[in-house]
């Protein structure tokens, strides 16, 4: 023994507080610490909780030996198959010349218990000795499997970092035992319960469960997981009801009434997704809580309880609902089904457990089933295992059966099986075998043998077994169901967890407890929010309600948080689940209301053809002649130039065809309006009552051209100055957000004042024109058009005013009302002016005489005596455009030639009559038979 220095005294003292007894006198650790042993060349020490509990473990003062109770069916189970593969790789003759021994030892599910165990394993000569260097420590035991819970691994790997001794367990999946700095010595079969958390996060995403209650333990693994649960929730929008905590050791003071009251918080909670980070006594204990309230859930499970046998045989299992969970890799072994069928120990050794379990199995304990059973019986639960024929058994250890295989899920052994093939497979290396020898020390220091597991790469059973940088295996979880079985649970598999890919894929469809068919039942705080809107956090992430996206936002997919902006050149409406391009409106050559008006604005034109050719023809008849043909070929001309700008509204709009529209409209239509306004002018003058003076004066003013001339050139300087000041362009206003529609149309400027002005200086000439020929409308229609007039006026200005109010509230339909208003108008003139007039051209007039319709005029009855009245052409103004051929004057029928000597004078072609009683009485009587009346008499 090494001599230890003075530095090493206080670790000394460590070391004995942790725990590790040293010699003690008249006491042999073999069999009352460990219960199974066999020996061999290199012996590997196993473990794991045959017992579930120390029986007073929270009043122990002491340091007196532990005392263990509850017989642990499955975890004696695991024993037996680390047990088997040893004997099997010593029958196969994987380690040639050397034989593997084991000492198993019961940890009682007690961190404390197992550091005792671990103490007698590491004694050289029957004493552990402190030094300050262990390289060349040399235990007996090599290697430890274990420990079940992660709780006990984390005490082991913490005192067998000091050795470096390889610890390596098949179910301790606390994400921490990864950290190598910590634990440098700690391996594992399974993989980080990182992993596991992540998979119950998918797989409650997969189900659409964003709403759950966590209960778990108070101890290294439940915390562990709990916290990795949390983080992964977090990070995937899966919000926690509540969470508990349960004293892990379930034979704490605290812990029936703890769990009575976490049963209540489940019960109240409105969260119907349950996860359970416990051991399988904790789960126990709580579904006799919920059976008894008749409590039903989805439970999830860990792996610490995921396939436990006794708890899906529990008595009304059934009403608890739906549970389900994820277990590591699990193979059948045939073999192994075999060996537990005939359970004995190894030769040359013993194992206490089998032949506690043989008692437990096949020993007569008639008393423990009465009504009051004595202290010594074990629990009902355990009572259940009791053969029927124990009684009439005389030899129990020297009984087998197959109670095992079918009572227990010996497939759930396949890690432990694992982890004893990579020991052997590591010892092949490091004691460099071959098919005859193995050539290496067998008395080796274990920390070598560590270096070697982290190294190893072997296929076993089809599956590629290395351990990662963390000392982790990684590979798949696989879903489990309960189903319903009778009065208990069978477990299906329904899929699996890809660990490298983090990805759960769902294989099986299962009836559900809570739906009662394959309906998967979806449990969340809020309804998810569709496509098209987003989620309003109320008081937690997963409670919220839904808002529909706004314009020029959209969402894709469910449930997202904010909305996604349209890219450029989209837009999408409220509510909308995609951004599409804004379709451009504008009157388009192909559309209905285009081709309508088109249509309308060339048989417009063609009707103004058809309508000059009839006035070219019978231009020397009464009927065109009172019409005066060369002012009605102007008005042709404006009318076909307010048709041709209805063409420039059609088609998309560009700044050019802005301002065409209007220029052409604004001066065809005021030219046609002019030459209106002339006309009732004419009229106006001839009969209005005013005294010689005023009629003399307004007669100058009479210049037909020239009034034509200058209103038309006025509204040419009127649209120059818009165009110059505010211009027509296109409409810069953007498209209203609740529209997918981007109108394209023309704007009139930035003010409209010019727009505004020019229809102005067209309504002033309409009502101008319409008070003129309102003050003629007593005249002869024979002698004039004021009716016509008046009702071409009164059609203008009324389809104007109606198109200013629809142009101000509805600008979207300006276009194709100022179009339509156009073609209105200008069709009222043609209607009203030439249509009338055609058709009493073709027709043929029988207008009567000068005579008979003045004497008609006055109220006198036209008789043969009756006096025919004129003036003189010096007092007529001339009117309109004579027609000249020569030195011809071409008169009309009601054209009046008077002269003081009876001599006849030529006048206009249109002899204005003015009333009679006013200006031209006097003459009248002044004249007496000097009148004469001349009908169609060229000079």
């Amino acid at each position: 023994m090494r001599v230890r220095g003075p530095p090493c005294s206080f670790f000394w003292a460590l070391m004995l507080a942790s725990g590790l007894p040293a010699p003690v006198d008249g006491c042999d650790f073999t069999e009352s610490v460990c219960g199974a042993q066999a020996p061999g060349d290199v012996v590997i020490g196993i473990l794991l909780p045959c017992h579930r509990k120390v029986i007073n473990l929270q009043q122990r003062t002491r340091p007196e030996n532990f005392h263990c109770s509850n017989f642990d069916l499955e975890s004696f189970l695991r024993t037996l198959a680390a047990i088997h593969e040893i004997e099997v790789i010593n029958a196969a003759g994987l380690l040639p010349g050397v034989r593997l021994g084991y000492l198993m030892c019961d940890t009682c599910a007690s961190a404390s218990k197992a550091l005792q165990c671990v103490g007698h394993m590491l004694q050289v000569n029957g004493s552990l000795n402190a030094t300050c260097d262990y390289t060349d420590f040399r235990p007996a035991v090599k290697i430890v499997l274990g420990a079940l819970f992660s709780e006990v691994s984390i005490a082991l790997a913490r005192l067998m970092n000091v050795y470096m001794i390889p610890l390596l367990s098949s179910t301790s999946s606390a994400p921490d035992l990864s950290n190598k700095q910590r634990y440098p010595s700690f391996l594992r079969t399974i993989p980080s319960d990182k992993h596991q958390t992540r998979a119950v996060v998918r797989m409650m995403l997969h189900f659409d469960w964003n709403w759950v209650g966590v209960v778990y333990g108070d101890d290294e693994y439940g915390s562990e997981a709990f916290h990795s649960f949390l983080q992964d929730a977090e990070n995937n929008t899966v919000c926690l009801a509540y969470q508990e905590v349960l004293p892990h050791y379930l034979g704490d003071l605290f812990s029936a009434e703890r769990v009575k009251q976490v049963a209540q918080v489940i019960r109240s909670s409105s969260a119907q997704v349950v996860l359970l980070i416990l051991k399988v006594e904790l789960v126990g204990a709580l579904f006799k809580e919920m059976i008894e309230s008749n409590t039903s859930r989805i439970w999830i499970s860990t792996d610490s309880w995921t396939k436990s046998k006794s708890l899906s045989k529990m008595q009304g299992i059934n009403k608890v609902g739906d549970i389900l969970g994820f277990t590591f890799v699990s193979e059948k072994s045939e073999p192994f089904d075999d060996y537990l069928k005939n359970l004995t120990a190894t030769p040359g050794g013993y194992n206490h457990f089998i032949e506690e379990y043989k008692n437990l199995r096949f020993n007569c304990s008639s008393e423990c089933f009465s009504v009051e059973p004595p202290s010594h019986c074990p629990s009902p639960e355990l009572l259940r295992m009791k053969s029927a024929s124990a009684c009439n058994l005389k030899d129990p250890q020297g009984q087998n059966d197959d109670y095992l295989v079918k009572a227990l899920g010996t497939r759930e052994t396949f890690l432990q099986r694992v982890a004893v093939w990579a020991t052997a497979k590591a010892l092949k290396e490091l004691l460099k075998c071959n098919s005859t020898s193995c050539s290496g020390e067998v008395n080796f220091p274990p920390w070598r043998l560590l270096e070697a597991l982290r190294n190893i790469t072997f296929e076993f059973e089809n599956y590629t077994i290395k351990f990662d940088e963390n000392g982790d295996l990684l590979n798949f979880y696989n879903l489990i169901a309960w189903q319903r079985d009778g009065n208990s649970r069978r477990f299906q598999n329904i899929g699996k967890y890809d660990v490298l890919r983090q990805e759960i894929m769902v294989e099986k469809y299962i009836t559900w407890f809570s739906t009662a068919n394959a309906t998967i039942p979806s449990y969340r705080c809020s309804e998810q929010c569709a496509a098209g809107s987003v989620k309003k956090i109320l008081n937690a992430v997963c409670c919220y309600s839904c808002t529909l996206c706004v314009e020029g936002t959209f969402s894709d997919v469910p449930d997202l948080e904010t909305c996604k902006a349209c890219p450029n050149g989209t837009w999408a409406l409220k509510g909308w689940t995609e951004c599409r391009p804004r379709s451009e409106s504008y009157l388009r050559w192909t559309d209905a209301h285009p081709i309508t008006m088109i249509a309308a604005a060339a048989f417009g034109v063609l009707l103004l053809f058809v309508v000059a050719l009839i006035f070219l023809v019978y231009r020397d008849s009464p009927p065109m002649k009172r019409a005066e043909v060369r002012l009605s070929y102007v008005m042709m001309v404006g009318l076909s130039v307010s048709f041709a700008s209805v063409i420039c509204f059609m088609g998309r709009p560009n700044v050019h065809l802005c301002r065409a529209r209007q220029l052409m409209y604004a001066l065809g239509f005021t030219l046609c309006v002019s030459c209106i306004l002339v006309k009732a002018y004419r009229t106006f003058l001839a009969f209005l009552p005013f005294g010689q003076l005023t009629c003399g004066r307004l007669h100058k003013l009479y210049k037909p051209t020239a009034i034509v001339v200058s209103l038309t050139a006025l509204q040419g300087v009127i649209c120059l100055l818009w165009l110059t000041l505010d211009s027509p362009d296109i409409d810069p206003t953007p498209p209203s957000p609740q529209s997918m529609e981007r109108l394209i149309q023309c704007s009139e400027g930035l003010t409209h004042i010019g727009f505004g002005l020019m229809l102005a200086y067209i309504a002033l000439l309409a009502l101008v024109g319409f008070f003129l020929a309102t003050k003629g409308r007593k005249v002869p229609q024979e002698f004039s058009e004021t009716g016509y007039i008046i009702f071409s006026m009164l059609m203008y200005l009324f389809v104007w005013m109606c198109f200013i109010p629809v142009y101000v509230t509805n600008h979207r339909n300006a276009a194709p009302v100022q179009a339509t208003a156009i073609l209105v108008s200008t069709y009222g003139i043609i209607f009203c002016h030439f249509l009338p007039k055609c058709y009493e051209a073709l027709r043929g007039s029988n207008a009567d005489t000068l005579e008979c319709v003045l004497r008609r005029w006055r109220g006198v009855d036209p008789g043969p005596k009756a006096d025919p009245v004129t003036r003189t052409g010096s007092d007529v103004p001339e009117m309109g455009f004579p027609t000249a051929r020569g030195n011809r004057f071409s008169i009309s029928s009601t054209t009046t030639m008077l002269t003081s000597t009876g001599m006849l004078s030529p006048v206009d072609s249109d002899v204005i009559l003015k009333q009679m009683s006013y200006c031209k009485m006097p003459h009248l009587r002044k004249l007496g038979n000097k009148l004469k009346r001349c009908r169609s008499i060229s000079i």
